[in-house]
């Protein structure tokens, strides 16, 4: 039983998409069709219902748990050589918010990369939910995002700094000439959100007065909905405007922080990436003043 074959497996048993397991796999399709034939021959056993829709076989429902169990302890292996060698090489995925993925991580991205070359480096974005089972499912090792990390003691987490919050609103509206904001200004006026589960939603949420009139899958595209005048939005101050007018939200910030599995904290291609975050993470701080916690402060 190939280790290939088993890692194929697991990407098209979570995606149930041979297309999207491809992509992420960076195989042909052709291939991962293949793989899977091959691995289903050897076990004489259907992984895959083949319809409409793909879905796991009971036989594939089984195998899941066991390769979850297999590639763990390949990776704890590989941790154990790479530990004993020092050097920081081989793989690392990281992901990150689409607005982090814009604004933050493309220097740390261009620091790792030049400091450690011999790690072969891949960058995902996704939704907040979407990164943290990534990272707990072992399919990520690092994941950067606004708020706090999930409670789960196979995960530790670091708080990056924060970023001001700002409510932005269409030009020409009643609150884009004032200066800060305070939530009581904020009562009956209508506002876009992210959908439910989104960090920014959760925080607009426990604001009383804003009236969510439609929500916006994404905060790009919420901030050019605000600038065409379909409402008001609640974004971090680092979001691309896109022509609306920001206003500061007085007192009003978001945690940047930085999830990894516990157990990976010793792979030296997952050690060197933090010991980076927390460098630039200090530079940013001794630059612009901001609050930051220091490298080593850990919540888990």
């Amino acid at each position: 039983m190939e280790l290939r074959h088993l890692r194929t497996f697991r990407a098209v048993a979570r995606t149930l998409n041979f297309t999207h397991a491809a992509a992420e796999l960076h195989y042909a399709q052709s291939s991962v069709t293949e793989q899977i034939q091959a691995l289903e021959a050897e076990l004489g056993s259907k992984l895959f219902e083949r319809g409409r829709r793909l879905r796991l076989t009971g036989a594939g429902e089984r195998l899941v748990g066991y390769a979850d169990q297999v590639l763990e302890l390949v990776e704890e292996a590989r941790a154990a050589v790479d530990e004993e060698r020092g050097e920081p090489e081989g793989d690392l995925t990281i992901g990150a918010l689409e607005t982090l993925c814009a604004q933050r991580i493309p220097a740390l991205f261009g620091e790792y990369r030049t400091r450690w070359p011999r790690v072969r480096v891949t960058l995902r974005e996704g939704s907040r939910g979407e990164l943290y089972q990534a990272v707990q499912q072992s399919e990520m090792d690092v994941c950067f995002t606004f708020g706090d990390a999930p409670a789960d003691p196979a995960l530790s987490s670091a708080k990056l700094g924060s970023e001001p919050l700002v409510v932005i609103v269409p030009p020409g509206h009643p609150l884009s000439g004032k200066e800060e904001l305070r939530p009581g200004d904020l009562d009956g006026v209508g506002f876009l959100a992210t959908p439910p589960g989104c960090g920014f939603r959760e925080m607009l949420d426990r604001i009383d007065g804003p009236v969510i009139e439609a929500e916006v899958g994404s905060l790009a595209a919420l901030a050019r909905c605000v600038a065409a005048g379909q409402g008001c939005g609640l974004v971090p101050a680092l979001v691309e405007h896109a022509g609306a007018v920001a206003v500061p939200l007085a007192g009003a910030t978001t945690d940047v922080t930085m999830t990894w599995r516990r157990r990976d904290e010793r792979k030296p291609s997952v050690a060197a990436l933090l010991a980076t975050a927390y460098a630039l993470s200090s530079t940013d701080s001794s630059s612009s003043g901001s609050s930051k916690v220091k490298a080593g402060a850990i919540d888990s």
